[in-house]
């Protein structure tokens, strides 16, 4: 087997507090978050090895590092990470603050770059993650970059990505694409998100050479194109708690299969379960082997052909 190593780009990752409310009491939690935090968080729990590669700055930065919980590579910087406040008091998610990531100096970059370069070349799978959207620590080349650089030399290159982003990660021809259905039609990879537009835009995104393209679909079954054939992902129906972070948990589930010598139709597999399972937690990237082992048993992968 594998040594089911898996290098995660986060350049940014967030402090994250929430509020909730316990019989009217208000409980409040610090956690480091960022969707490449929560992915290297599943990936452990899964038996397999996260490294997250980031850089941490800023009165932000020495909190988050004290919080990520992962083996972690770090660039310090001058910039500072970004942090936001949610208010889950009345059962939904307001946003009270956030403050977007500062941009990191020519140097940081080239520091950043290397340190991730040197992490994806001694794993198995290597995993592009981004800040949220409108934050902007490294430029969108970067993305490309890591993945050209890191695939040839055979890093199996996973990118979870949306926007410009994306597009520039697809110029450095990944293995494996995750985006969500919203995002292929936002992105204009689709004209719908109907299954047979959405299939389409899976045919025309593999043209980069990637191996498989992963569509979640919110509570419909994930759409996917792995070696040139279609599949539904049909997952367990469980009752969710919070949907935040199920895509995250896939595309985490699917890289530590991948890294622990799994075919794609394995690791897809497993990336499902390990989704159903976070959205019946509050924690987002969180989740037993156990219980996404089990469920894994009774996730299954249908063909299909648009009509």
């Amino acid at each position: 087997m594998a040594d089911g190593r898996v290098a995660v780009f986060a350049p940014s990752p967030q402090l994250t507090v929430t509020v909730e409310e316990i019989e009217g009491v208000p409980d409040v939690h610090v956690h480091a978050g960022g969707q490449g935090v929560w992915q290297s968080r599943m990936i452990d729990a899964l038996g397999a090895r996260a490294m997250l590669c980031c850089a941490l700055g800023g009165e932000t930065g020495r909190v988050l590092r004290h919080l990520i919980g992962v083996d972690v590579e770090v660039r310090e910087v001058a910039a500072r990470n970004g942090a936001y406040v949610h208010d889950r008091r009345d059962g939904h998610r307001d946003e009270v603050v956030r403050m977007p990531a500062d941009a990191l100096s020519r140097h940081e970059l080239d520091d950043l770059y290397e340190l991730t370069l040197v992490q994806g070349l001694r794993a198995e799978v290597a995993i592009l993650s981004g800040p949220d959207e409108d934050d902007v620590p490294v430029p969108h080349s970067m993305y490309e970059r890591l993945a050209r650089d890191l695939g040839a030399q055979g890093t199996e290159v996973v990118v979870d990505l949306s926007g410009e982003r994306l597009a520039k990660a697809i110029e450095g021809r990944p293995a494996v694409i995750k985006v969500s259905h919203e995002e292929m039609v936002a992105d204009g990879l689709a004209d719908s998100d109907s299954p047979a537009d959405l299939a389409a835009g899976c045919r025309e995104l593999a043209s980069c050479g990637a191996r498989a393209i992963v569509v979640s679909r919110a509570a419909e079954e994930t759409l996917a194109l792995v070696e040139g054939k279609l599949v539904l992902v049909e997952s367990p129906d469980l009752t969710p708690v919070d949907t935040r972070g199920g895509g995250d948990s896939m595309t985490a589930g699917l890289a530590a299969g991948l890294a622990q010598g799994k075919s794609l139709e394995e690791a897809l597999i497993l990336g499902a379960a390990a989704g159903a399972v976070n959205v019946t937690r509050h924690g987002l990237g969180s989740g037993s082997d156990e219980a996404v082992r089990e469920l894994a048993g009774r996730v299954r992968l249908k063909p299909w052909e648009a009509s």
